[in-house]
């Protein structure tokens, strides 16, 4: 069961079978319906969880009413709202399941136990920030720079499997673009 989460874990430090054993222990498995809520806007995150099997997004409801995908999540990544999950403030989005999922779920009180008792963890958890600070970036780079075309090729390259997974309006959301334009540069894409 932990065998991927661990190997997830060991390309940042390596660690030992009693160091996994505490993660192990602090870590809860969850399996989790479609279209479940893992979090509401105005509770706070009390967990970062890891996607053994599913996908799941991650978004906020704008002033006109209309869902943003902020991110999705599928095998071997991980989702939370960081800021609510660390500041212990309410969060402003929403973590929902796209799919049936199976969840590693960590919470504060844990990871804090973690860290004082593995502190190799603190590095692992550093680059996971890292990597979603250049993440977050990107995309913000790319939102700002690129052509609907070149942001939507972007994203196929991000994540390969997800038109397969989800319907098409979401992916419209996550790229800030209508599902009726998303249509016709797949349609144009396609003939090139």
């Amino acid at each position: 069961m932990f065998e991927n989460i661990d190997a997830f874990v060991n390309r940042c430090a390596s660690f030992t079978e009693s160091e996994l054993d505490i993660f192990h222990s602090l870590i809860d498995f969850k399996t989790v319906h479609k279209k479940e809520y893992l979090l509401r806007e105005g509770q706070i995150c009390d967990f970062e969880a890891y996607v053994l099997k599913g996908c799941v997004r991650n978004y906020f409801i704008n002033e006109n009413g209309f869902e943003v995908i902020i991110q999705f999540a599928i095998e071997d990544w991980w989702i939370s709202d960081i800021a609510s999950f660390h500041e212990k403030t309410p969060s402003k989005l929403y973590i929902e399941t796209l799919e049936d999922c199976e969840l590693f779920f960590l919470s504060y009180e844990n990871k804090e136990e973690l860290l004082k008792r593995v502190p190799k963890f603190e590095r692992f958890f550093r680059l996971m920030v890292q990597k979603n600070l250049s993440s977050t970036q990107n995309r913000l780079i790319n939102t700002i720079a690129k052509s609907a075309p070149e942001k939507y090729l972007d994203f196929i390259k991000l994540y390969p499997t997800i038109p397969q997974r989800v319907p098409q309006h979401y992916i419209a959301s996550y790229l800030g673009i209508s599902a009726e334009f998303l249509s016709k540069i797949r349609t144009k894409l396609s003939k090139q």
